[in-house]
């Protein structure tokens, strides 16, 4: 236990460095990963939604479920697995990343938001827990989606195969594939350094078991921190080397404050409920977007629904203008928000073995 919590705390630390690191390389900032910004870059990409600015194929996606697959493979981990709630998965899915697209980032993005001194993200932490809780709450009370099955193994290596694709449509650039030339989709590293990020981060998320959502979960249920410990853990060293990149180039990579921040808005309240409902969403569905990744990398075909609700829920978002921007949240956006949080309550109680209490 000891050196699985020190394995944890290593590997955060390592994804913090690597965080900046992308950052320092071309990624927007505050943004070395944010797997709901990165899906609906590549969901943009590939002509899901329109919006301009957020149209790039992520290579750090593709790497994190390459990289997942390659060490599940390595260690015998790699199952192919499913059939648990799919349609349910996808519900949730798409109103879990509504939520992200409230707040302007997933879980991941929202620790590094923090390590870039964005205040804002302090209340969609708050959110996010918070709606943990309610997650929590209703799995104390029986809540489950059913157990999955033992799947033929060429079900479980199709969506690896499909990231693939993606990459070679990425490095190919036919004229179907959509590109930003401006905006927070225009910025990124180059493709082999963002892909050799992936790959890694993938391999030691697989490796460690690492989840926001888990963390805070087991926290609250059984008080165990570990997999909390490494998220701490990728923040003070994406802290540190914001202030060491900083420092080295003069270019501000730590900024504290509120306004003015980077693919951010100013709007708490809206923050911490868009936050609110990814947690709540996210725990039902047994892991955050980064999770969800790995495990459709370990052949988990249930996850990879989940993946591809994530992706049609920034399509959505982008489509019906429920997506925040520097500007703050959209009306449709606060409604859509209101509606998932009703929406997913109503799942967790009819999938509740203990509905009268």
């Amino acid at each position: 236990m000891k050196n699985e919590k020190k394995a944890i705390v290593a590997a955060g630390l390592v994804i913090g460095v690597i965080s900046a690191l992308l950052v320092f390389f071309g990624n927007p900032v505050n943004m070395g990963f944010c797997i709901a910004c990165f899906l609906r870059d590549t969901a943009g990409a590939l002509g899901f939604h329109s919006a301009p600015v957020v149209q790039y194929i992520r290579p750090e996606i593709i790497g994190l479920v390459l990289g997942a697959c390659i060490m599940a493979m390595v260690s015998g981990e790699f199952k192919a697995r499913g059939g648990s709630a799919p349609v349910t998965r996808f519900i949730l899915a798409v109103f879990a990343m509504i939520g992200c697209l409230m707040f302007l980032g997933c879980p991941f993005r929202m620790i590094l938001r923090l390590a870039g001194g964005d205040g804002n993200a302090i209340f969609g932490f708050v959110g996010f827990a918070l709606g943990i809780f309610a997650g929590v709450f209703f799995l104390k009370r029986g809540y489950t989606l059913k157990r999955s099955y033992k799947m033929p193994a060429l079900e479980g290596q199709l969506f690896p195969v499909l990231q693939i694709v993606f990459l070679i449509l990425l490095v190919a650039a036919p004229a179907f594939i959509h590109f930003s030339t401006e905006g927070p989709g225009s910025l990124h590293a180059s493709v082999w350094i963002a892909l050799a990020a992936g790959l890694i981060v993938g391999g030691l998320a697989q490796k460690t078991r690492l989840c926001m959502v888990g963390g805070i979960r087991d926290a609250v249920l059984f008080r165990e921190w570990k997999l909390l410990m490494g998220f701490v853990a990728i923040f003070a060293s994406a802290l540190a080397m914001n202030l060491i990149l900083g420092a080295v180039t003069g270019t501000p990579f730590f900024n504290p404050g509120f306004a003015g921040q980077p693919v951010a808005h100013t709007d708490g309240l809206w923050n911490a409920l868009g936050m609110f409902l990814a947690g709540f969403g996210c725990v039902l569905l047994g892991g955050c977007p980064l999770r969800q990744l790995v495990l459709s990398g370990e052949g988990n075909t249930d996850s990879a629904v989940t993946v591809i609700g994530l992706m049609v829920g920034a399509a959505v978002a982008h489509n019906f203008g429920l997506a925040s921007s520097g500007e703050g949240p959209t009306s449709n956006g606060k409604i859509a928000v209101i509606i998932g949080i009703v929406v997913v309550t109503v799942i967790a109680f009819m999938n509740s073995r203990k509905k009268s209490d």
